[in-house]
């Protein structure tokens, strides 16, 4: 029951993390509505006992519960974002970028078509786990070839699929397109020595390469409007400043994160 209750906790942390930095940026253009803004913590509350089954991992140590969280952003980020790229129905005129699935810049507009795309996305998924779930390293493997290897492919898939969004509008950037297989290959690595196996790796640094990506910038760049609203008016000024209420949540899951992992290394 202990156990139960603490990942349920961490899948909310998981949630009130992704919330904020998506309200902070959202906020001026969309407003703010308690629905959305709650609706990750509580997805993200409700996957975490299936996340612990599923890589079969429980919060009895320090190390276990920092995997774990990287792992339950991870699901609940893919979750998500697969539900509003192919099988949500939404205007995309208020995007500068588009938010569903799109070739070339250009919405594929038939959601029947979407939706086929989305089964395909879903089963390459669902067989890239299966297979790295079955792979066990020789004995003696290093975490730092792990990392290079295994623990980047999140990050290398998730510049792939960025730079097929982002790139017809924004253009191609080096530094853009390697920062997430970088960013998950150093996160992976710091799994890999707390003793992850190497899917529990992967998909645990996939959901800290997000969460640091995004704190990165959302608040080090704060006037700067995310990609999807680029050159669109700001509809709600007033959220400039409501949102800057929500930073010491934002603040205090990064500290309980940051000393489950000093306390994990430590022990």
């Amino acid at each position: 029951m202990t156990n139960l209750l603490l990942t349920i906790v961490i899948g909310a942390l998981v949630g009130a993390h992704a919330s904020t930095w998506g309200m902070y940026k959202d906020a001026p253009h969309e407003g703010f509505t308690a629905g959305k803004y709650v609706r990750s913590i509580v997805l993200s509350a409700l996957i975490a006992p299936l996340c612990a089954v599923i890589f079969r991992l429980y919060p009895e140590t320090p190390a276990n519960a920092v995997i774990l969280f990287g792992c339950i952003y991870s699901m609940e980020r893919a979750i998500l974002e697969t539900w509003k790229t192919f099988f949500r129905q939404e205007d995309q005129s208020k995007y500068t970028i588009p938010m569903q699935l799109a070739v070339k810049g250009r919405t594929v507009f038939t959601r029947r078509s979407r939706i086929v795309y989305g089964v395909l996305y879903l089963g390459v998924i669902f067989v890239g786990f299966a297979a790295l779930s079955r792979y066990e390293p020789a004995p003696g493997t290093s975490p730092l070839f792990l990392a290079l290897t295994v623990g980047a492919l999140g990050g290398w898939f998730s510049a792939i699929g960025g730079a097929w969004k982002d790139a017809p509008i924004e253009g191609f950037e080096i530094f853009k397109f390697f920062r997430s297989p970088l960013i998950a290959a150093f996160f992976s690595y710091l799994l890999y020595r707390l003793g992850a196996t190497p899917v529990q790796g992967m998909f645990g640094a996939i959901g800290y390469s997000v969460a640091t990506t995004e704190t990165y910038k959302t608040f080090f760049f704060p006037s700067k409007p995310r990609g999807k609203f680029a050159g669109k008016p700001v509809l709600f000024p007033d959220w400039l400043e409501k949102r800057q209420r929500f930073i010491p949540l934002y603040g205090a899951v990064w500290v309980v994160v940051i000393t489950g992992f000093v306390v994990a290394f430590t022990r």
